[in-house]
């Protein structure tokens, strides 16, 4: 079978599946807002109807959920057929036998057992005559079809029952697909939005998908008003540090100074201020935060308007931006999803990134978007995985929109869509600017191109729904339909602003630009100044642009001190407090003489400084989006140098005064070994891109008025090539995979220049008691889907506290850092990971408690097998300090078990170099483990704790894994298929250890049928396997082979069984059937030979 024919089928199953369990998702909601209402009546009325819908209601809920099992074992399917197309290995005989497999899955949901979703699935009909009654086929049908024809399709189902499920019907009539577990404030606006959408014609919802075109409109990106509703042109702006074209507005720190300040609050309230200003522009979403690129690539040319190469700081600073934009009202839009880590041939190369890399990095940040109620996300320009992020399904409809359950909208980067068809029926959402740059017609893909293709049949006009659905829900969330101002400017008549939006808000900038600020080197307490006689200023970067700080379009230019990186991340500077300025001011004050050499010649740098008691260099290092080139550079730096020949400039004023000071200004790492070796060189201050208050925030920390306490978010090499990742020409494999950064560092013991999370400060601090309460149970995730992942994920497992001491002289503020390092157990993972952090100010003396919350989600790995989060056994290791490589405090906890610290006397080592002391066992797991111990009877186990590809070794009849299992479930924990007699629970829960999915197919003898059941599941929950699938004789003519007649109804005494378990949240029944000997299978179903049921 062909690549694109493989293609073509998955893609069509998957959204045949979505498709349906979108539509079930609906039934569940609206009939349990159907059966409040029942309640409410007498016994005599409500009696019938209620109990039936609330049985239909459970039975839907069994079934939803065993259909998103599905979809990710189908996306698992997908990932893994795509890289050994790209890697050209032969797969046909083991791709057919998998899709055999899942095929029978997915014919499963609509078994005679299921009625549900019975038909829903149109390629996998397998309806049994008889066996349906016509108000389960009902069901059905209000699944399968379109709305318009579901009131004839329900008239079996309603037809017995009270007339007031007529208005049931009409809602059911109404509904648009929505995300099940939605927060109240999304179920409120999507309220609001189902009830918008029925007033909506179909020009109005094709002009609110579509932008009205390249410069059409005041903003840069603009759709059309609709005239059904009141509901606004929406105005699409950039940038993620202020809004774009318009003036006057505030020129905030760009979002690696946020990172850099390691600060929530202020995180929160820049982006407060953000949603305000672009709020009282009139803009309805703003184009940020980014999350990607994470930056992967210390050269990547847009990394700066990230917040750095941790998912987690990353994660964090989203959720704080996002929540402080839309609490003024502005939608945030989280860009660039995804895997859009460098500029050259972003358009058109592909970052192929492997599933547990894209979960555990890439995608972090974008989850923590989501948690945050993020109302829009921008799919990227690069491929992922060989198919455009605007086209792809897997990426947009299958990761984000399912996986992480994410309820508002995905517009394309400008110009980022290449099909009309394809990229509706792959889940965008909204198209921009709705051209090209030329803005011919023939440019349109949607618009009228769209509407055809709804015509035609080529896409669905439920996905039409569904897209304007989630833009008006967005609209409502931030509440946009309340009294939202006009545009007050426009971006192509020079951007002057009708209003001044900028309040106080140079007060947030500054306090952000100063706490970002990274002091790298300090010898002999140089800082802070203390009313020098003279200094002397050098260097172009310390000055404004001459020609003014916005001179160069979209800040296309390295002239004057660097502020803000270039591209469309940018806005204009209301303006600009340069070093210069900011230091002549003090010094006025001080009476201290100022001399300067604004250039970047060596011979007059050093010229002034030779008579200065201080001579100052500022130098940096720029890049930007790749549309724009600047001296050679198209987007991603050329290398990690300072530009203008900085290292020749330090070098000659370096010579020639004692006292040397270097200012950076920087959008990434820079090589610093050259400056460093100089002897003068007695301090180093990195300033990152500090916005319109650089000058001003410089000061503040030159002089002492704040001490500093930014810390590096990315990792500073003594060379290029430690950081082992680099700008390709042609496609990225990210052969890195997670070892990037810090990650990279640590794993191959490179020693770094200054690592992540390093800075200091003008005082000292101390660490001590270390503290572990952590309560968490081993195992994958079982929870809901909710805006982010699973319930579960987010869950508080426990606190991890510290002591930290001021032992300084002067107050200052510490950031605490927390790392943790995840047992052998998780495969191939690195030494430590970042998993929180607390900003504390002290006065000299003092003293607090730091503070780190621990979710489920910070002690997992992403199982590819599973595909799920999993929490591995064995010991964590903690890790307390000042940065990744200064732990002061160590500590190790286990599950189950109990906790050990440890204190670090020596600096950036994370060596335990004092005895331990073993505490309390606090960190007793919430386990379902028994108290019994695994026995080392039973199977002989693969790395998954399968039972063996080749037969069963263990003891007789117990368990028998046929021969003929494909290749690829010999590997993963899919299921264990179970024809056992036994009844040694030891040996059950070593045959089931390792599981994700254990299915009961019992065949001998009948009498311990149910006993052996209840044995069985409660291995199953001793082990932790979260899914079960309990299986019966069937009455098919097989039974006739085997000579014996079944018990009477022994799975209602399994199913009640089940149920008790259920009830105390200790497993998960899948399904509870004849499931054993049907002629089609149930999620791959095994026969006693090892055959697999013909379908």
């Amino acid at each position: 079978m062909s690549q694109a024919h493989h293609t073509k089928d998955e893609n069509e199953d998957r959204r045949d599946l979505a498709d349906c369990l979108q539509s079930l998702e609906i039934v569940v909601e609206q009939s349990s807002k159907t059966l409040q209402v029942l309640e409410k009546f007498p016994p005599e009325t409500r009696q019938a109807g209620s109990q039936e819908l609330r049985e239909l209601i459970e039975e839907a809920e069994k079934v939803a959920e065993g259909m998103r099992d599905t979809l990710k074992q189908q996306q698992s399917l997908k990932n893994r057929r795509q890289r050994n197309h790209e890697q050209g290995q032969e797969t046909s005989v083991e791709y057919r036998e998998e899709m055999q497999f899942h095929a029978a899955g997915l014919e499963a949901f609509s078994s005679d057992e299921n009625p549900a979703t019975n038909g829903c699935i149109a390629n996998y009909h397998i309806i049994h005559e008889g066996d349906i009654k016509k108000d389960e086929e009902a069901i059905c049908y209000l699944a399968q079809h379109e709305p318009d024809r579901l009131q004839q399709a329900s008239i079996p189902w309603f037809s017995g029952l009270t007339g007031m499920y007529s208005a049931f019907l009409l809602l059911l009539a109404s509904a648009t697909p929505i995300v099940s577990a939605q927060s109240a404030s999304w179920s409120a606006a999507y309220s609001k939005a189902t009830a918008a959408l029925s007033k909506l014609s179909q020009n109005d919802k094709i002009g609110m998908v579509t932008g009205v075109g390249w410069g059409k409109g005041p903003c840069v990106g603009n759709t059309a008003a609709p005239s059904g509703i009141s509901f606004p042109s929406l105005c699409i702006q950039d940038s993620p540090l202020g809004v774009r074209y318009a003036n006057p507005v505030t020129a905030f720190p760009a979002g690696t100074n946020a990172g850099m300040t390691w600060d929530r609050t202020l995180m929160n309230q820049r982006g407060a201020a953000l949603g305000a200003e672009s709020k009282g522009l009139g803009v309805h979403v703003q184009l940020g935060p980014v999350a990607g690129p994470l930056g992967k690539i210390a050269q990547g040319g847009r990394g700066w308007e990230g917040f750095g190469t941790d998912p987690y700081l990353s994660g964090v600073a989203m959720i704080e931006t996002i929540s402080g934009m839309q609490s003024s009202g502005t939608q945030a839009c989280a860009k660039h999803y995804i895997g859009n880590e460098q500029e050259l041939n972003r358009e058109s190369m592909s970052s192929n990134i492997d599933d547990r890399t894209l979960h555990e990095l890439y995608l972090w940040p974008f989850a923590d978007a989501v948690r945050a109620n993020v109302a829009s996300v921008m799919c990227s320009y690069n491929q992922i995985n060989g198919t455009f992020s605007c086209e792809n399904e897997e990426s947009m409809t299958g990761i984000l929109k399912t996986e992480l359950g994410f309820p508002g909208y995905i517009m394309s980067d400008w110009d980022a869509q290449h099909t009309t068809v394809t990229s509706a029926n792959s889940g965008l959402d909204m198209t921009m600017p709705g051209s090209d740059y030329s803005d011919t017609p023939s440019s349109v893909l949607w618009g009228q191109n769209l509407a055809n293709a709804i015509s035609s049949g080529q896409v669905a006009q439920s996905r039409l729904d569904d897209m304007v659905t989630r833009i008006l829900a967005a609209w409502y969330l931030v509440g946009q339909d309340q009294g939202f101002p006009a545009v007050a400017f426009n971006s192509w008549t020079g951007g002057q602003a009708s209003v001044n939006v900028t309040s106080n808000h140079n007060q947030v900038a500054r306090a952000v630009a100063r706490d970002s600020i990274v002091l790298l080197k300090n010898t002999n307490s140089t800082l802070p100044l203390n009313k020098p006689s003279s200094i002397a200023i050098i260097g172009t970067d310390a000055q404004t642009n001459p020609s003014g700080p916005n001179a160069c379009t979209d800040r296309g230019c390295d002239t004057g001190t660097l502020a803000m990186g270039w591209g469309s991340g940018t806005c204009q500077f209301p303006y600009l407090t340069d070093p210069l300025t900011a230091i002549k001011t003090r010094a006025a004050s001080d009476g201290t003489t100022i001399t300067t050499s604004i250039s970047d010649n060596g011979s007059a740098g050093a010229s002034v400084a030779q008579s200065a008691e201080y001579a100052i260099v500022f130098i940096n290092s720029d890049s930007g989006e790749g549309y724009i080139t600047v001296e050679g550079v198209a987007g991603d730096r050329n290398n990690l140098d300072p530009w203008h020949s900085g290292n020749a400039l330090v070098q000659s004023v370096a010579a020639v005064n004692k006292k040397t000071i270097v200012v950076i200004h920087s959008v990434g790492p820079v090589i610093l070994e050259t400056i460093l070796a100089q002897p003068n060189v007695v301090a180093v201050v990195w300033a990152g891109i500090p916005g319109q208050e650089s000058g001003s925030a410089l000061t503040d920390i030159l002089y002492g008025s704040t001490a500093p306490s930014g810390k590096l978010t990315y990792t500073i090499a003594k060379q290029a090539s430690d950081y082992g990742t680099a700008v390709v020409s042609g496609s990225d494999n990210y052969p890195e995979g997670l070892f990037i950064d810090y990650r990279h560092f640590d794993k191959s013991n490179i020693e770094p220049r200054y690592e992540f999370g390093y800075g200091l400060s003008y005082t000292t601090f101390g660490y001590t008691n270390l503290a572990i309460d952590i309560t968490v149970s081993t195992g994958p995730t079982t929870g809901q889907i909710v805006p982010g992942g699973p319930s579960d994920l987010f869950e508080s497992v426990g606190t991890v506290t510290v002591q930290v001491a001021n032992t300084g002289s002067v107050a200052g503020s510490e950031v605490a850092q927390l790392y943790i390092g995840l047992p052998s157990s998780a495969p191939s993972s690195p030494p430590k990971q970042l998993r929180g952090f607390d900003k504390l100010s002290l006065a000299a003396g003092a003293s607090g408690t730091a503070t780190f919350d621990l979710t489920r989600r910070d002690l997992s790995y992403w199982d590819v097998s599973k595909q799920k989060w999993v929490v591995p056994s064995g010991a964590f290791t903690v890790y307390v300090g000042a940065s990744s490589r200064d732990i002061r405090l160590q500590g190790t906890f286990t599950p189950g078990g109990s906790s050990t610290t440890s204190t670090i006397t020596s600096s950036k080592t994370s060596t335990t170099i004092s005895t331990s002391v073993t505490t309390s066992s606090s960190t007793t797991a919430k386990t379902t483990t028994t108290s019994s111990t695994t026995s080392s009877a039973g199977p002989t186990q693969t790395p998954y704790g399968q039972c063996g590809g080749q037969g069963w070794t263990g003891p007789t009849g117990l368990c028998r894994t046929p021969s003929k299992l494909p290749s690829q479930l010999r590997n993963e924990p899919h299921l264990i298929i179970h024809t056992t007699s036994s009844t040694d629970i030891t040996a059950l829960r070593a045959a089931v250890q390792g599981a994700h999915l254990v299915n009961f197919c019992y065949l001998s003898p009948p009498s311990l049928m149910v006993d052996g059941q209840k044995l069985l599941i409660d291995a199953c929950i001793a082990e932790g396997v979260p899914r079960y699938i309990a299986g019966d004789w069937s009455m098919d003519t097989r039974k006739l082979e085997l000579g014996k007649q079944p018990p009477k109804d022994p799975m209602k005494l399994v199913q009640a069984y089940i149920e008790d378990r259920e009830a105390e949240g200790r497993i998960k029944a899948v399904h509870v059937s004849n499931a054993c000997f049907l002629e089609r299978p149930w999620v791959g179903m095994w026969d006693a030979k090892g055959d697999l049921f013909k379908y």
